[in-house]
């Protein structure tokens, strides 16, 4: 057998297994008559690369795949990618114009897309490529892409459907229009964000005065088409139905009443701009008045004739306040806070804007969603997401899903062509493919439009398993079981998703929704290529392994709780990958030369009686925590039983029989069975979190013994079954009565710095005789991994000597008193009263500042988080010193 390297090379294992993984066809389904479980992976936009919130996503799906893949049930981890139409449309607008100074206007629609297909199938796999140094599990003979043949025939079946029944339509309508992607925007695709600006004051003349509008766009005040002010607001009353002088371009509009109006805002009266705020087209069409459209694509003004024309929307703003200024017609200007919606592509500020779009009228389709929800046949993970859901579903606003791009899925409409070239819009046909002539010879010509990308992606959990065909994936993976994702994208997938799978399936697409945390950096600041904060997760990999890297994203991610990274917070992975090597490597070179396997596990002695039982309370710890979507306690759980009960305790314990040549051979055998059987157990639980380390370790034992494993693979190792009778809690009891006095002592060895040779001198007190039986017939264990030199019991009525440190165990059965020469409590107390009085003034100092409202309300909410963090931690460890203190003998 090859010697085993003293540490862990994750880059030596980890491209061999996943190989033999995929060659082998463990990612794919197995036949059983198990319920089937499956997942489908938020696609990846093709676009993507990478990054940690990936990392952090797969990782939990990977750990449910292979677990439940370890319990012997058919699993499915569908993969795939999303076209991104806006963000792919600009990377390779980008390329063309980098490379060849062309813009896809240049080309064409139809060699605009094929360009953006040559990009695609050379760059558009790269993120499909770093999933598998991931360690990702998905079964790639299915991978799907949201342009596929396949999915391509769902959405166009589906816009079909939809328009037949009534739910689809076109109309005029106010949407987010993005001036740098020229496209319309859903609500959600362009959050709102604080910005300072200023609320300007506009005199509107009349015969005998002037009536003064407040706005924060007086640029748009070129297209206004009425004033309106509230019915019931007497100061205006007068001005109802008067007309008044529309500034700079010298129109006479209207003065109209209208409850809409907040007569708080401003001077109370609002000017009416139909085609450019969605209230005000609203508004516009209650009083029956056209709107006007002074705003081209690009966000410059359309007003031929006047000095404004062809200026961009924030140049012409400046001219028209410096126009207003010259005209005496610019009552005040104030400064102003409020949020302004943006492009969640390019970061554009967005304009309101009046167009002719495709809808889907969403109310219909959200009552089974919904109803779903509060039947609980849908759960969310934390469950306060549950609340934001239903809130969205009950206030629900029709979905705008055209978006004027060349990449995507084209609207499956087509008009008429008249003989001079217009289109017929009112007589439309619907259909995926082009129509014959129309009765008067007419040919057809397909709406320029596309569909928005979610279009596609809300078909997801069932286009990619075939539908609309009736295929045999579909029938057995339909319901999926988990969708795992992130909060951010609740609306603009998720719900939308619920609603597709309830109309076209008859079936929500899974019953469990678990949201994971926001992945931000050690201040607080959600991690960004802007901000220059990322920790790239292919370095990390390259680093200390994608083992090390998954396990410590999920040791950190508490149900419900963003993630706080550093470059140091995978060493924790590192370390406790090198751990298990070496704890492996140990019991593996203790094996006999001869290979053989040892046999069952030895139950005769405390020590293998305790790891068993152990062994049990992991694997239940495990199937209850990963059942409940608890990673950080999943992990949690691994590093506890393995570092601290199976190495520190275990290994440390049967160390001197497995290393003394002349120890009892059966009670070696006993321990070595033992060990081996605890390794190939662990390896099947560890493997969800940590698969390439749980292989290599799962090929070197079964080498080391010369024998062929009932499963090649750990991979198809069968999750052990948890059998009760296997728990022995008086065995874990009684050896948690030494653990605790072992324990105790090796803390005040650390924190009063003994030298690791030097022997304490210990004293014990106890009241219980079962518990000072106990100690006693352990004593020899507890001197060992406790550096003891000498021991005894101290009478009840015996006073303390001094330089004793005092510290109640075991529920207070046992006092322990311990000492050792060199130790001056007098010094160590003065100290630590120092170091009390620093504390308390520090925590003084942050409780004044969270005390403060103006700060709390102010203040980032990363920066208060970071200061709360702190002042917790300052109050602990001031307990700590105040607590020991009192232990002073």
């Amino acid at each position: 057998m090859t010697q085993l390297a003293t540490r862990y090379d994750p880059q030596a294992s980890e491209e061999k297994w996943y190989s033999y993984w995929e060659d082998r066809g463990l990612f794919q389904p197995v036949d059983s008559h198990k319920e089937p479980y499956t997942i489908v992976i938020p696609p990846p936009n093709v676009t993507g690369i990478l990054h940690m919130g990936h990392a952090l996503n797969n990782t939990i799906q990977d750990i449910l795949i292979r677990w439940q893949r370890a319990k012997g049930r058919p699993v499915l981890w569908v993969p795939g990618t999303d076209h991104a139409g806006i963000a792919t449309q600009n990377v390779v607008e980008k390329k063309l114009w980098r490379e060849k100074k062309q813009r896809r206007q240049d080309l064409g629609r139809k060699a605009f897309v094929e360009e953006v297909w040559k990009w695609k199938e050379e760059y558009g796999s790269t993120i499909i490529r770093q999933l598998r140094k991931l360690g990702s599990s998905c079964d790639w003979s299915r991978l799907r892409f949201t342009m596929d043949e396949g999915l391509s025939k769902a959405v166009q079946e589906v816009f079909v459907r939809l328009y037949e029944k009534g739910l689809v339509y076109r109309g005029h309508y106010i949407v987010n229009w993005c001036p740098r992607c020229h496209t319309a925007l859903a609500d959600e695709e362009a959050p709102h964000k604080d910005q300072k600006s200023h609320l300007w004051y506009i005199r509107y003349p009349y015969d005998g005065g002037h009536i003064v509008v407040a706005t924060t766009r007086p640029e748009t005040m070129l297209g206004d088409v009425a004033v309106a002010v509230h019915p019931e607001d007497s100061r205006f009353k007068k001005l109802i139905g008067k007309k008044v002088t529309l500034p700079l371009i010298n129109k006479e509009i209207p003065v109209l009443a209208d409850e809409m109006v907040d007569r708080e805002f401003g001077t109370g009266a609002v000017k009416i701009t139909p085609a450019h705020d969605p209230n005000d087209f609203e508004a516009g069409k209650r009083h029956g008045i056209d709107p006007v459209c002074i705003l081209h694509p690009d966000g410059r003004i359309d007003l031929p004739g006047s000095e404004f024309d062809g200026l961009d929307r924030f140049k012409a703003r400046e001219l028209v306040v410096q126009r207003l200024e010259e005209q005496g017609l610019l009552d005040k200007t104030e400064d102003y806070d409020h949020a302004v919606g943006h492009c969640y592509r390019c970061d554009t500020v967005v304009e309101p804007y009046l167009s002719p779009q495709w809808f889907v009228k969403m109310k219909p389709l959200a009552v089974p969603a919904l109803q779903a929800c509060k039947d609980e046949r849908l759960r969310f993970y934390p469950a306060r997401w549950t609340r934001v859901y239903t809130d969205w579903m009950e206030n629900i606003r029709d979905w705008c899903i055209s978006r004027q791009i060349w990449w995507g899925h084209r609207i499956p409409v087509w008009y008429p062509v008249n003989a001079d070239g217009t289109l017929d819009e009112e007589n439309l046909v619907v259909s995926p493919v082009q129509p014959e002539t129309d009765k008067q010879g007419r040919t057809y010509q397909q709406d320029e439009d596309v569909l928005d990308t979610w279009f596609s992606s809300w078909l997801w959990p069932f286009s990619t398993l075939g539908w609309p065909e009736k295929t045999g994936d579909l029938e057995k993976f339909y319901p999926t079981n988990c969708l795992v994702t992130a909060p951010e994208i609740i609306f603009f997938w998720v719900a939308r998703m619920v609603m597709s799978g309830c109309e076209f399936m008859g079936d929500i697409p899974f019953s469990d929704v678990y949201l994971h945390g926001t992945i931000r950096d050690t201040t607080g600041k959600k991690m960004s290529k802007s901000l220059g904060n990322i920790i790239d997760p292919l370095d990390v990999i390259e680093h200390v392994g994608a083992d090390a890297l998954r396990f410590s994203l999920v040791s950190m991610q508490a149900q419900g709780q963003d993630l706080f990274l550093s470059e140091d917070s995978f060493l924790i992975g590192r370390n406790f990958a090198n751990k298990i090597w070496n704890a492996s490597r140990f019991v593996l070179m203790n094996l006999p030369e001869q290979g053989a396997d040892p046999g069952a596990p030895g139950r005769e002695n405390l020590a293998d009686r305790w790891i068993l039982s152990r062994l049990q309370s992991l694997g239940e710890k495990l199937e209850d925590n990963m059942g409940r979507y608890r990673f950080n306690d999943t992990a949690g759980a691994l590093y506890e039983f393995f570092w601290g009960d199976f190495c520190d305790w275990y290994l440390e314990w049967i160390k001197p029989v497995l290393t003394d040549a002349d120890a009892d051979s059966k009670k070696r055998r006993d321990h070595l069975n033992t060990a081996v059987h605890v390794l190939r157990s662990f390896a099947i639980l560890l493997q969800p979190v940590m698969p390439f380390l749980a292989e290599e370790i799962w090929h070197q034992l079964h080498e080391r013994l010369g024998c062929s494993p009932e499963f090649e693979s750990v991979m198809e190792a069968r999750w052990p079954e948890t059998d009760p009778q296997l728990r022995d809690t008086g065995v874990e009891s009684e050896v948690a009565s030494v653990q605790a006095v072992i324990a105790q002592i090796r803390n005040l060895r650390a924190e009063f710095k003994v030298p690791p040779k030097t022997e304490v001198e210990t004293l014990l007190r106890s009241r219980c005789q079962d518990a000072r039986s106990t100690l006693e017939s352990h004593m020899d264990i507890i001197c060992r991994l406790a550096k003891v030199g000498t021991w005894s019991w101290l009478g009840e009525d015996e006073n303390l000597p001094h330089g004793y440190v005092y510290g109640a165990l075991d529920g207070g059965q046992i006092e322990l008193l311990a000492t050792w020469t060199g130790l001056d409590i007098d010094s160590e107390r003065k100290r630590l009263q120092q170091r009390v009085d620093t504390l308390r003034n520090e925590l003084q100092s942050y409780e004044v500042k969270l005390q403060n409202d103006d700060f709390v309300q102010k203040a980032p909410p990363e920066v208060v988080a970071v200061q709360q963090r702190n002042r917790d931690a300052k109050a602990e460890e001031l307990q700590k010193a105040e607590e020991r203190i009192l232990s002073f003998q």
